[in-house]
Formats: C-alpha cells, structure tokens, sequence
C-alpha cells in the first residue's frame, strides 16, 4: 500500500512495516506537542515535515514508541537527524530534570520493592523459626493434626494475649511511672537517697531542745472516718507541686478522680461522698485565695459542715500541714510572680470576722496590677505582704489585734507573730521544706502512714536562682523578712531532728526484727539438733515414756536451753557493740522506742 503524499515527500524511499504488523497507510505521530515544536524548529529535520498530531481520520492505535526509544529510520540524506532519539532535541536544563525525576522515581519503586519483598521474607522466616520453637515445646501435639495450623492458632492467641495484657495495663496504671513497672528486686541495692539530697552531711548540730512528743510524729489518720487533712498553701513556696502529689501521686483505696483540663480533684473517702482533703486541687479557695491560719482555722469547720447544726457536726480532727521556703529565694520568686501581673486580689484576710480596711491594708501600686515593678521599687514599699509573710500566715493574727498596727508597739507584735507562728508549726500535724524534697515526702509517708506512688524530684533551678543580686541587696531582703529568717531557721532544725529520729527510730526497729528471727532460727536449730542426738543414743526407748525416768533427754534439753540463753545473749551483746560503734555515745536497748527516744535526745545533748 502506498504511503501518503507527506511521508513520501520527507522519507523518500517508503518504510518497510514490521512483520507481522498492519501496513501503515498514515503519517506518524509525535508524542507530544512539545517534541513537535522543538523537532520542526531544526532546519532539514525529519519531524519538521511531520505535523504534531495525526490528520483527521487517522486510526489513533499506530504504534508511536520507535519514535521515542530507538533512532528515527529516514534516507541516508537525514541519517544523522534520523538516528538521534526525541529526548536529545530537548533543552540541556528540561533534559537533566527528566531524567533526575525519572530516576528518583526508579530509586522510590526500588526501594519500595525491596522494602516490600523484605517484610515478606522476615515475616516468612519468623513463621519457620516460631514453627520450629513450638514444634520443639509442644512435640507432643503434634500427631494429633497438622502442626502449622496449629502452630499459627497458637501465635495468633500469644500475640492477641499480650496485646490485650497491654492494653489492660495501660487502663490500670496510666502513668509512665507507675509501680508496678519497677524492678527494683532485679537491680543493685541504691544508695541512701535522703544523704545527698542537699549536698549536706548526714549529721548536723542541732540548736533546739525539742521534747519526744515534738520529735515523734505519728497521725492516726482515719480516712474512713471523719479526719481531715487542710493544707495551708503559702505563696512561692512550691506548694503547687505538694498539692498536686496529694491529689495525683498517692496510693489510696479509693483515689482522688482527676479530669484532663480540669484543676480541681474529686478525692471522696471510701464509700462515702465526702471528701478527706481540704487544698487548692481539691474543694478549691473555699475560704478565700491563699487562706492563712487565722483563716482556715474559723472557716474550715464551718464549711466542711456547712450549715448543720455544731451539736450535730461530728467530731472531726483537722490536721493541718503546709510547706516552707528559705526567705530569699521565696521573696524573689514572689517578686517574679508580681512582674508578670500577679496581684492576689482575691484574697481575703478575714480577721475576727471582717477584712482589713483600706487604712490598714494600703495598696503598693495605683493601677490593676504590679507588671514589670524593679526590685527595688518592690523593696521599698512598707506595705508590702510579702515581707515576712510566712510568719503573717502563721500566726494567729487575733493576738496582735489583726491588721491593725496601733494596737500594741512594732517591737512586741513581732514577738507575739514569731512566737504563735513557732507554736503553730511546732504542734501542726506535718510540715515539709522545699529544700528538701525526698525528706519531706518520708516524713509525709511516716506521719500519715500513706506512701507516695513516685518519689518527689528536687529542683535546684527556679526562677528565683535565676535572679542575680549582689551581697548588699541579699542583706536587705533577709532584713526585710527578718521574722521568716528567724522562723525558717527554727523550721529546719525541727525538720531535720524529726527525719532523724524517724530514721533512727526505724533502723532500731529493724535491728530488732533481725534479733528476733536469729533467736527463733538459732532455737529451731539447736532443739532439733539434740533431739535428733537424743533419739540416736535412745532409739528403742518409748517417748510416750515419764520424762523422769530418762535422765539423757532431761540433761540434753537442759543443756539446749543453756546453749539457747547463751547465744541470744551474745547475739544481743554483738548488736549493742555494733550499734555503740555505729552511734558513739548512744546506749542501746532491746526495749520500746521510748528508750531510742531517750538515746536520741541524750546524744543531741552530746553534740551540743
């Protein structure tokens, strides 16, 4: 068949068709609109005489792929334009980025495959090899049917089995932190975490005398009951992060419910609608913004009770705890707090039934709030709440007539503050320091008798030791909070006698359980060893037999219960020994712990 006119002319001599292909009757077509243009704009080009598209009634179902993969088959006159392929007429740039895409896109489908075919075969492989494990463990089933099938079943409910233990724990111990992941019964013994908490010796010298009753700290805590714990929150003082353990962190029957985007916590006692904790994260400023003493105390009772009638109100016991902060880096981290719009104006200072007036309370700023104050402007405001404002909520301010400074002289209502807050925290249920984390979360754990789920974390970095002043400025502030310097000194010795009571008190607990067992073991021992030595010299006698008439078993039993004495006393003596070389000047006693008390208030006077 003969090509049309337009090949002819541009090919010369006809195209031979390919076998076993239709005879072609049309002109061929340029894959693209593009490679059209670029091949017509070359002079004595083939594809200039070719147009772009196929004529009309054209059969589109030409083979067009010679055109792009293999040279063009022209005259010899345009073998040269002939033999190049359509991809080197494009521009250098446009060629470059196609045959990057191209090979970006050969590397992706590369990588997919063998990322696919490598899957199948490490999933193949772990079938043999779980296959092979369970056909060694479970030999025996396998004559029963085909071990593949059951090899797979016993996989897929394995593996259904942990997923659903996985699952099960997460809803039961949410948290990262939970107990039940600690190993601690695999690892090595930790050392003491309470001896370097501070950075300070175990051993300090103490500079009160405090009786065993303000040592000893036992609550009989009745959460079932009617017992309340009320939290006075002081400002700056980390009393954020307290709370939050007392509603988050502690292990009780019935925990406290916390919603996610909620603040406050539903912590109810066991069986009952009502609550066992009066804080921040828990009934909210029930009796006002950061309540101090002489709050809580006239208004907790009451709104516990609500409105009943107070022959009709149980008889409850309010335990009161708070937590406190060296004076200068609470100062300056209230300061702070003030420079970035801290204002508590919702605090009430409620004092014999009315708050102060505007008189006796003056403000320190005219505006809404206090933003970007200097310190200095901080500082040399007198009627600043912030100065010695631990004292302040500490005390029973009914005693100093309130806010009203006229009443007694500046010298004596000091005195009377510092002494009623001293008393006040002396008699308080529990108190902790911010300087010591992990102390105060034992002493917590002892005094109640509640343990924390995690450890409390201490952080030595605050906004507050971010601040950098000078010796004379820090000399100015500590004169300011005078009465809380004072105070704060009294808090951590009482603090850290108390820990070590606490701690001596449990160490010869301890001890004394270990005195007990060795005895029990060395009594066991010792009396079947001489019966089995008296039934040996006397085995054809009856033992249903008088014990009069067989002398070797009464001299045995009498010698066993010498021995016996014997060693339990050398045994006793050994541990004083111990605890003498452990403890110099200390007398130890197999006694109470009214004894430990007695050694440990007879050392205190050693080291003083």
């Amino acid at each position: 068949m003969a090509l049309p006119a337009c090949a002819a002319r541009a090919l010369g001599p006809p195209l031979q068709p390919e076998r076993g292909a239709p005879a072609r009757t049309t002109c061929p077509r340029r894959h693209s609109r593009v490679e059209a243009e670029l091949a017509a704009s070359r002079p004595g080009s083939v594809a200039a005489s070719v147009r772009a598209g196929p004529p009309r009634g054209v059969s589109r179902g030409f083979n067009s792929q010679p055109f792009l993969d293999e040279p063009l088959k022209a005259s010899s006159s345009l073998a040269g334009a002939a033999r190049t392929p359509l991809f080197a007429l494009l521009p250098r740039g446009r060629r470059r980025r196609m045959h990057d895409l191209r090979r970006r896109w050969d590397l992706g489908s590369l990588c997919r495959a063998l990322l696919t075919r490598g899957l199948a075969a490490l999933g193949h492989s772990l079938k043999h090899v779980l296959g092979a494990i369970f056909s060694k463990i479970f030999g025996p089933l396998a004559s029963v049917g085909n071990m593949d099938e059951k090899s797979n079943k016993l996989l897929l409910a394995l593996v259904m089995l942990f997923l659903f233990a996985v699952i099960v724990l997460q809803y039961v111990c949410p948290g990262t932190e939970c107990q039940l992941l600690r190993l601690q019964a695999f690892s090595s013994p930790m050392p003491d975490p309470y001896r370097s908490e501070d950075e300070s010796s175990a051993r300090f010298v103490p500079r009160y005398n405090f009786s065993r009753g303000d040592l000893l700290r036992k609550v009989d805590f009745d959460i079932k009951g009617d017992d309340l714990i009320v939290f006075l929150h002081i400002q700056k003082t980390g009393g954020t992060t307290f709370g939050r353990h007392l509603v988050r962190n502690i292990q009780l029957e019935q925990p406290c419910e916390c919603r996610v985007g909620q603040k406050k916590c539903t912590c109810h006692r066991p069986g009952k609608r009502e609550t066992w904790l009066f804080s921040r994260f828990s009934t909210g400023w029930s009796c006002g913004l950061h309540a101090d003493w002489t709050e809580l105390t006239s208004c907790v009772p009451a709104v516990v009770d609500g409105k009943r009638d107070a022959r009709l109100r149980p008889s409850r016991n309010f335990h009161y705890i708070t937590i406190l902060r060296d004076p200068v880096s609470r100062y300056l981290s209230e300061w702070r707090h003030v420079q970035r719009g801290a204002t508590w104006k919702a605090s009430l200072h409620v004092c014999d039934g009315r708050p102060p007036t505007s008189e006796e309370l003056p403000s320190c700023y005219t505006g809404d709030d206090w933003s970007g104050c200097p310190l200095k402007e901080f500082m040399d405001c007198p009627y600043n709440l912030a100065n010695n404002r631990q004292v302040r909520m500490l005390s029973d301010l009914t005693l100093v007539g309130c806010y009203n400074l006229s009443v007694m002289p500046e010298k004596q209502r000091n005195k009377v503050l510092l002494e009623s807050a001293k008393s006040n925290l002396k008699h308080m249920a529990f108190f902790g320091l911010t300087e010591f984390q992990r102390k105060t979360q034992y002493l917590f754990e002892k005094t109640f008798n509640m343990n924390f789920i995690s450890p409390f974390t201490q952080y030595n970095t605050t906004r507050a030791s971010s601040v950098e002043i000078n010796e004379e400025i820090q000399k100015r502030i500590e004169g300011l909070n005078f009465l809380d310097m004072e105070l704060y000194s009294y808090a951590k010795d009482l603090f850290l006698q108390r820990y070590q009571f606490m701690r001596q008190k449990e160490h010869q607990e301890a001890r004394q359980k270990r005195q007990e067992q060795r005895k029990f073991l060395k009594g066991r021992f010792l009396q079947t060893h001489f019966q089995s030595q008296g039934q040996s010299q006397n085995p054809s006698q009856n033992p249903s037999q008088n014990p009069s008439q067989n002398p070797n078993l009464n001299a045995n039993q009498n010698v066993t219960q010498n021995l016996i004495q014997n060693l339990t006393q050398n045994s006793s003596q050994k541990e004083n020994r111990e605890s003498r070389k452990q403890n110099p000047g200390q007398e130890q006693s197999d006694g109470s712990a009214s004894n430990g008390t007695n050694d440990y208030i007879g050392s205190v006077e050693k080291w003083r």
